[in-house]
């Protein structure tokens, strides 16, 4: 898991989580749902990253 993947990752569940939340407070569901699904999709490839690096080591 390199530097730049693990903080591109971790900026976009960042991103994410800040467009949810400005979805909620505007009521615009379309930016809810747009930033629920980056916030997930960071989650997942820092998952993803973490699981490679356990059967590297």
């Amino acid at each position: 898991m390199s530097t730049g993947n693990t903080i591109r990752n971790k900026v976009q569940a960042f991103k994410g989580r800040i467009t949810q939340r400005v979805g909620r407070g505007t009521r615009n569901k379309r930016l809810e749902r747009e930033g629920r699904t980056d916030r997930m999709s960071g989650n997942l490839k820092q998952a993803g990253d973490k699981a490679k690096n356990a059967f590297r080591r």
